[in-house]
């Protein structure tokens, strides 16, 4: 469906990189921003996945697209798909942190091997990429958008490693927007609700294991194209926070505010748990 902002010319031709950009938001993400005339650097683990959505964006939307191989945790890597992307397009304008994974498990049953591969991809998955990114976006006054979550400010059952990594990114960018300032770099922290993405299929439990979970009993979901088009939004106005669901201010309000009300009212709720139930 043709929308006004298409029209938009902010990110045509601009070097968009996005980490975890098979599935999910990060595909969400590719292809309004190909809509809107981006060029398109995708970071991801699979290639066969890789090399069907360049195809795509190539076919459907005339876009000019790399996709890579990489994991997000490994900084070698990293700094040479960087140095590829910068090879191919003469640099980045947006840099798009999005790659991450999760778990399902109590703090006691987790192994540390779970809790050092979430924070590796979730944390300093973006730390690698900023870092190797980071001269080209001053050099463009461009942009950092980082996929946080609504556990940055919230907590949520289960999910220990997780919930840690999305504090981590917010000390990280608060602390880098503040020392970028006058550098003409926006960065943008997303903390999107309840999303109808794969992550909960590739989740982890204690052991390491994956295990797809069921449905959480969570009420409305939002679609990683709305929340897509939220962030594209978001990032024309060059914003510095996006919350995208309609219970993430009461989660925030009573989380600070209200700790216990918090934990025995909403907390159960938001970590999937029905009524009377302890797992």
């Amino acid at each position: 469906m043709y929308r006004k902002v298409f029209a938009n010319k902010v990110f045509e031709r601009k070097v968009v990189l996005i980490t975890g950009g098979c599935a999910g938001i990060g595909r969400a993400l590719a292809m309004r921003l190909a809509q809107a005339g981006a060029r398109l650097v995708i970071l991801d683990l699979q290639q066969t996945e890789l090399d069907s959505l360049v195809q795509h964006l190539r076919d459907h939307h005339n876009c000019d697209a790399l996709g890579l191989r990489c994991d997000v945790a490994d900084a070698l890597a990293v700094e040479q798909a960087i140095a590829l992307a910068c090879e191919r397009f003469g640099g980045i304008d947006v840099l798009i942190n999005n790659a991450g994974i999760t778990h399902r498990s109590t703090f006691a049953e987790t192994e540390l091997a779970v809790f050092q591969r979430i924070m590796a991809v979730n944390y300093f998955g973006a730390v690698h990429c900023t870092r190797a990114a980071l001269p080209s976006l001053i050099a463009r006054r461009g942009q950092i958008i980082v996929l946080s979550s609504l556990s940055g400010f919230a907590p949520l059952l289960y999910r220990s490693a997780y919930n840690a990594s999305k504090h981590a990114l917010h000390g990280l960018f608060e602390t880098l927007r503040a020392e970028l300032k006058g550098s003409g770099v926006n960065v943008m922290l997303v903390c999107p609700g309840f999303t109808a993405t794969d992550l909960r299929k590739n989740a982890l439990v204690g052991d390491g294991s994956m295990a797809q979970q069921p449905p959480l009993a969570i009420g409305k979901v939002a679609s990683a194209q709305d929340v897509a088009e939220a962030i594209y939004r978001g990032a024309l106005a060059r914003r510095r926070l996006l919350v995208l669901s309609n219970i993430n201010w009461r989660a925030r309000l009573l989380a600070r505010f209200f700790p216990r009300l918090f934990e025995r009212v909403l907390l159960p709720r938001l970590s999937g748990l029905k009524p009377g139930s302890s797992r």
